[in-house]
């Protein structure tokens, strides 16, 4: 209740002024906090050369597509890679969890009385289609791997 009033005061006019522009401006400032998160709260110098040593095991993999047990070598150091990653992004993943958890049942009980809000799509759709955009391009903005 003391959430739903809080959010309410802040973004309840602009939702009822127009729910599209309150859905854009909500999912902007989730989608700045969690990159923000990300960015500070990760090593973002060991998360790019992961990424790059799992681009040239990928490369090796495909040169080696016909030698079965290389590929599988290859494959075993690309899960490590992968899982080295996730061991980084664990703790940005916790933190931002919360306010999710708290913040994504508000905005079903504000945006449910509008039905359909983004090109025939309800609150959760157009949700997800803007978190798709605002977190590509905030990433690429903010320099976040």
């Amino acid at each position: 209740m003391v959430f739903e009033n809080f959010f309410n005061s802040i973004f309840g006019w602009l939702i009822s002024w127009d729910p599209l522009a309150g859905m854009f401006t909500i999912t902007f400032i989730l989608m700045l906090f969690t990159t923000l998160i990300y960015k500070y709260f990760t090593d973002q110098e060991a998360l790019k050369s992961i990424k790059e040593e799992i681009k040239d095991i990928q490369k090796e993999m495909k040169e080696f597509k016909h030698d079965s047990k290389r590929v599988m070598e290859l494959q075993k150091k690309s899960f490590e890679k992968t899982i080295e990653t996730f061991k980084h992004q664990i703790k940005p993943m916790l933190i931002t969890f919360v306010p999710f958890v708290i913040l994504l049942p508000l905005i079903r009980n504000a945006y449910t009385p509008y039905g359909k809000i983004f090109l025939g799509m309800g609150w959760f759709g157009t949700y997800f289609v803007l978190t798709i955009i605002f977190n590509i391009t905030l990433r690429k903005l903010l320099k976040v791997h």
